[in-house]
């Protein structure tokens, strides 16, 4: 269970509501993604106050067809949000005149760091340290190319999740952009319905939506939960 008492999604709704707020290049951010469905809501937000780049790096997942299939999901999400911008065709709950059109850069694919990053935690249960040591992993090949880019921001799309620990990923998050020199957005994504939202947007796109985090040792686990449920059911 997650115990600080930092309201993280505050924090964002604060630094949005600076005066300068979308001005400059400071105002651009390199989001981390791990899959167009935890980013759809993510990116709809945030366009509206960013410049945004998505950056898809997520060596975690270990069969190359199913990376394939997610890094081509994500790349259509985003092309769908840049023809509403295109056309003035927007919706939704952030979708206003301010919308921005969102850049995407597609990482290395390398499933050997993943592995090299948990050696020792494979037996770790699902959320435990293992997660943590693949957060940092992504986290800081994120902060590595927004301190090359210029960025003025680095963060991502994994606090959306019910099932990932916000207060661990802002604190790696913010330990990085120490280290990098580039300041961490704050996040909580799934408050304010926002995990609700991107239910309803992978609805609206069609979006392929997984049933595990990517990684071997999440597909077990997601497998062990449904034979179980079939057990009972």
């Amino acid at each position: 269970m997650e115990s600080n008492n930092r309201n993280y999604a505050k924090e964002l709704e604060r630094l949005i509501a600076e005066p300068d707020a979308g001005q400059g290049a400071c105002r651009s951010v390199l989001l981390h993604s791990c899959c167009a469905p935890c980013s759809s809501y993510v990116m709809e937000y945030l366009r509206e106050y960013f410049d945004l780049t998505v950056f898809y790096y997520n060596p975690n997942i270990t069969e190359d067809a199913e990376y394939r299939k997610r890094v081509e999901e994500q790349k259509r999400l985003i092309g769908e949000y840049n023809r509403q911008v295109e056309m003035h065709c927007l919706e939704g709950m952030h979708s206003t005149a301010a919308a921005r059109r969102i850049q995407v850069i597609e990482g290395e694919y390398e499933p050997a760091c993943f592995f090299a990053a948990v050696k020792g935690l494979e037996d770790c249960p699902e959320g435990g340290e293992r997660c943590f040591a693949c957060y940092r992993l992504r986290l800081e090949k994120t902060a590595q190319l927004a301190a090359q880019g210029g960025y003025g921001f680095f963060t991502t799309t994994l606090t959306i999740s019910p099932l990932k620990n916000a207060r661990k990923l802002n604190e790696i998050g913010e330990e990085l952009a120490g280290k990098y020199g580039v300041a961490f957005l704050p996040s909580d994504f799934k408050k304010k319905d926002g995990y609700k939202r991107s239910v309803e947007l992978s609805g609206q796109f069609g979006l392929y939506r997984q049933d595990y985090c990517g990684c071997v040792y999440s597909r077990v686990s997601a497998a062990a939960r449904l034979a179980e449920r079939t057990e009972l059911a």
